[in-house]
């Protein structure tokens, strides 16, 4: 049935369910928002309405934690975010407002946004993503909604579940099995004129769909996760995973800086090898430097090119299809050619103009569908394997223990940081599949408060990946190749990845604990792994384009780029004891704040008249000031 009305169409569903709503949602932009926020007002005024909301990735605009964060971001997320209706049940779950009625259960958080919220950390549902379908089912749904994409052909009108197949399609069967056995089970999906049309296994009938909803009142912009900057860090990460894709193989990568970073050197071993090789024989990743380079990577141009099948298909493998890395086509079970599997797509606007611009060609080499089938070697198994071959499972952990596991979904006080989602699946499947690898990509370091802290350690109360499904770890100081080594090895193989900073305490450590012996001794080649070492080798290359700060593009303007640097200084020094004395104190001169007069002008600093805005406008310089000064 057809509704014009996001209200009338509300109204029915909770006609239909008696009030008693339990409402599934794909992740991220496949959500719609308006027809969620008409159920959510309606059970706020009408306590004798049930809703439960299952859901992943629940995503708002960016919020700011202080003042300076909210000059910088209020223009951004103007241009960027525009009318974007926002989700009332997040805030209310933030605000710890929601009503007795209502309770949201999700898979997946935001990452690091939901650290401090007692309510979603107790209403979390710890599972794969792979699950959720099932786990939804077990929950009661019984409204299962999305936003959908639509065109018309030949006066005929196609619909597409666009972004987001990966769950309805997996959840279809045990839902319409209740429908059977005769229970109400709707399927509603709300149009959105600047969704991209996705062929293939999204492309589904009207008659799949108990409601339509076309409401041109709600053509809202779509939500999108802008690029971020990538960081030296993430690009000597990046640069070590590339030299891991073997060509002819297959690649899944996630969202990210990190993810960035990888198709950024991907695209540069492409596109200018000689650059990519010399980069290698600088940083020392060389082919014949670790076995695994030498066994399973290279740093050859793709030639036969790789075959993408990844939870997530992300802007960054977008691009790689763009530049002729991604290609390698396989053919379906329905005899169809293609080189793109994905279950959920999520990116900046760019990406989604992109995908509503390509080529009837293009279009038809893209597959989003059943995350089961991309996540999963059941089901079709004998097809997966010939087409998962030489395949890299590349994924991100915040911490790696000395012996191999890896944490990436939360902390060891047991909060949530984000999720399992699809990482596991794809770190088994490297187990499972011949010549195929999982690749864990790590920062060595990170600073918080001004303290430089180790991100690989002895131990940690929590993991994500258990140490028995280790692999390859990569950091900024170089590739470990964990797989079937002794506890020793791998210990001696990470100890060569660590921050020279930590490298003693860690070694030590294992020494007191009898996992290594007590002879060994770091070899002379890693005992120089610092920041300072790869920032001669950065500031020469960034200088020739071969760093960009956004390799994958930006939607901030060129003096947004500069300021994002100097605000994520401030925020990583801010509460050291002398930072707010010394920024009182410094003498900074007129040419100084001249030169950064477009970037003062921009955060509303540069005509200060109160003692806030002068300490503002020196806290700004100074972190300019050394953002600046890093990159000389």
């Amino acid at each position: 049935m057809s509704y014009s009305s996001v209200a009338a169409a509300a109204e029915e569903i909770v006609r239909s369910t008696g009030g008693n709503i339990v409402l599934g949602m794909p992740l991220g932009m496949g959500k719609p928002n308006p027809l969620v926020n008409a159920l959510y007002r309606m059970a706020c005024a009408d306590s004798s309405i049930s809703l439960t909301i299952l859901t992943a990735l629940s995503l708002t605009r960016p919020r700011a934690s202080g003042e300076l964060q909210q000059r910088f971001l209020a223009p951004f997320i103007e241009r960027v975010y525009a009318d974007y209706e926002e989700l009332d049940y997040l805030h209310a779950a933030r605000a710890h407002t929601l009503p007795d009625n209502i309770c949201v259960n999700e898979f997946f958080v935001q990452p690091a946004s939901e650290l401090s919220n007692p309510y979603t950390q107790q209403n979390y549902i710890n599972s794969n993503y792979t699950h959720a379908a099932r786990d939804m089912n077990n929950r009661g749904v019984n409204v299962i909604a999305q936003t959908i994409a639509s065109r018309n052909v030949n006066g005929e009108q196609q619909f597409s579940l666009s972004c987001n197949p990966e769950v309805l399609l997996d959840a279809l069967p045990r839902l319409l099995q209740r429908r059977e056995s005769g229970e109400t089970v709707l399927v509603v999906a709300q149009i959105h004129p600047d969704m991209p049309f996705m062929e293939n296994t999204a492309e589904v009938p009207a008659a799949l769909f108990d409601m339509i909803i076309d409401d041109p009142a709600y053509s809202s912009r779509l939500i999108s996760t802008p690029n971020m900057p990538v960081s030296m860090t993430e690009h000597f990460i990046g640069l070590g995973a590339s030299a891991l894709l073997k060509d002819g193989g297959t690649l899944q990568i996630g969202i990210g800086a990190l993810g960035d970073a990888v198709a950024s050197a991907t695209l540069l071993r492409h596109t200018d090898n000689s650059s990519y090789r010399g980069l290698l024989d600088e940083t020392g990743l060389t082919p014949d430097s670790f076995s695994v380079l030498a066994a399973d990577g290279g740093a050859d141009t793709f030639e036969q090119g790789l075959y993408g099948c990844s939870e997530m298909f992300t802007y960054g493998l977008f691009r790689l299809m763009e530049g002729g890395v991604i290609k390698r086509h396989v053919t379906d079970a329905q005899g169809r050619s293609i080189c793109m599997h994905g279950g959920f797509f999520l990116g900046p606007n760019a990406f989604y103009e992109s995908l509503r611009q390509m080529s009837p060609e293009q279009h038809s080499s893209i597959d989003m569908t059943h995350i089961s089938f991309v996540n999963s070697l059941y089901g079709q198994e004998e097809l997966k394997r010939q087409h998962r071959v030489e395949a890299r499972f590349v994924n991100t952990a915040f911490t790696v223990t000395l012996m191999g596991a890896g944490v990436a979904d939360q902390l060891d006080d047991g909060r949530i940081l984000s999720g399992v989602g699809g990482q596991y699946n794809f770190v088994a499947q490297a187990h499972e599949l011949e010549g195929a690898r999982s690749v864990l990509l790590v920062r060595a370091t990170r600073e918080k408060d001004g303290k430089v802290s180790s991100n690989i350690v002895w131990n940690y109360a929590h993991t994500t990946i258990p140490r028995h499904l280790r692999d390859i770890v990569v950091t900024e100081y170089g590739v470990a190749d964990l797989r079937s080594k002794t506890d020793a090895e791998v210990i001696a193989a990470m100890l060569n990845i660590c921050d020279s900073r930590f490298q003693q305490e860690l070694m030590e450590t294992a020494k007191e604990h009898g996992k290594l012996a007590q002879d060994h001794q770091i070899p002379e080649r890693f005992q120089n792994n610092n920041p300072q070492k790869l920032r001669e080798i950065y500031l020469q290359h960034h200088r020739a384009g071969h760093f960009p700060d956004f390799p994958l593009g930006s939607d901030f303007t060129y003096v947004e780029e500069m300021l994002l640097p100097a605000l994520s200084w401030l925020g990583a020094h801010m509460k050291t004891s002398a930072i707010a004395e010394l920024a009182r104190v410094s003498v900074i001169s007129d040419a100084t704040a001249e030169h950064y007069q477009p970037h003062l002008a921009r955060m509303g600093c540069d005509k200060p008249t109160t003692i806030r805005d002068r300490l503002y406008r020196q806290l700004l310089l100074m972190a300019l000031c050394a953002v600046d000064k890093t990159e000389q």
